[in-house]
């Protein structure tokens, strides 16, 4: 399959530039383009076929849902039913934005879809791009993160390129993605609204609105709990790079002093080393290649780095990686729940 590219320029967009990507979805092909969290790989969402070619696309597992991407808010009454006023609340907030909703979904949503499922996650992206894509398209669009299963979620086209070209039938180039991490997950389906992925739009901001939501106890789960993650793709490592990556938690000159010992002792052995540390630590890694996601004090930087490091590393074969924990800021939650998967939740702590 030959893959076109083309650049769009979100704030110079012209209404023609998406008339060949929009004739794609309609007629069943993939097209990946760009959100303000991730890429996404869109395909329509009411066409089983289509969606089907996603789950072959990424190699992604067949009960895992797809995220349906709508362009008004009106478009949640024609894919759910039931709908709770804690979802036209939530919608007045934080749409459009890094939110996905979970509800109860209507017939017309195929379950190749919904991995299955009788709920469906609708998200109304912030970007521009996404947002004139959808419109122009006129059909839902399913977009998981546009990279290969498993792999670190693609922020720039050239991430989506390197995974996806050949694969697919085209792909937007429109700058890189500015959160840098998935959308917040919440299910208002049961009895008390559950965040299932904590994203961008964290607890605190969420209970303004809806107080008497809590987390999936799952989110943060270690391997000795015998905890099943509500989401069926929570269950999954998501976002590995190539390298053997090991978290370290605890007092920051001991985890520094830990990391350093075994990155020496790596790099005596000839092993490549990468260590994920902030612009505070950085100067204390004499060893390997240091990369910094930022300050503390900056904790968006934090989370719209990760992933493009964790990808940085596989382009350089790097085989140990260490990083520090980054649990004590506000998006804490959603930096630890994208690490410890990327780990394999290969935690050391130093206390």
């Amino acid at each position: 399959m030959n893959t076109i590219i083309i650049k769009v320029d979100a704030e110079k967009l012209r209404a023609d530039e998406l008339d060949q990507a929009a004739e794609y979805l309609r007629s069943g092909r993939l097209v990946a383009f760009p959100t303000e969290t991730v890429y996404g790989l869109g395909a329509d969402a009411l066409d089983s076929k289509a969606a089907h070619k996603i789950y072959e696309a990424k190699g992604r597992p067949s009960d895992n849902p797809l995220i349906v991407h709508i362009a008004d808010v009106k478009d949640m009454e024609k894919l759910a039913v039931d709908i709770p006023e804690e979802a036209y609340r939530l919608a007045n907030v934080f749409w459009p934005g890094p939110l996905t909703m979970i509800l109860k979904k209507n017939e017309v949503v195929p379950y190749s879809t919904t991995g299955g499922l009788d709920t469906v996650g609708i998200r109304l992206p912030a970007n521009k791009i996404a947002r004139d894509l959808i419109a122009q398209a006129g059909v839902f669009v399913a977009a998981p993160s546009a990279n290969i299963s498993g792999k670190p979620s693609p922020t720039q086209a050239e991430h989506v390129i390197n995974d996806m070209k050949d694969k697919i039938d085209m792909i937007i180039d429109g700058g890189r993605a500015t959160l840098g991490l998935e959308s917040t997950i919440v299910d208002l389906t049961g009895p008390t609204p559950m965040i299932l992925r904590p994203g961008f739009i964290t607890l605190e901001m969420l209970e303004h609105v809806i107080p008497f939501i809590q987390y999936d106890p799952a989110i943060l789960m270690k391997p000795e709990m015998d905890l099943v993650p509500k989401a069926p793709g929570m269950k999954y490592r998501h976002y590995a790079p190539e390298g053997c990556l090991t978290i370290y938690e605890g007092d920051t000159k001991a985890v520094i002093k830990a990391i350093n010992r075994e990155a020496q002792s790596k790099q005596e052995a000839g092993e490549s080393v990468g260590i994920i540390a902030t612009e505070e630590t950085k100067p204390y890694y004499p060893y390997g290649t240091v990369k910094t996601l930022g300050s503390r004090w900056d904790e968006a930087s934090i989370a719209a780095g990760l992933y493009e490091i964790l990808r940085a590393f596989d382009d350089m074969h790097t085989a140990y990686i260490y990083s520090e924990s980054f649990a004590d800021n506000r998006l804490g939650q959603a930096i630890m729940n994208r690490l410890l998967k990327a780990a394999g939740y290969k935690v050391v702590n130093i206390d």
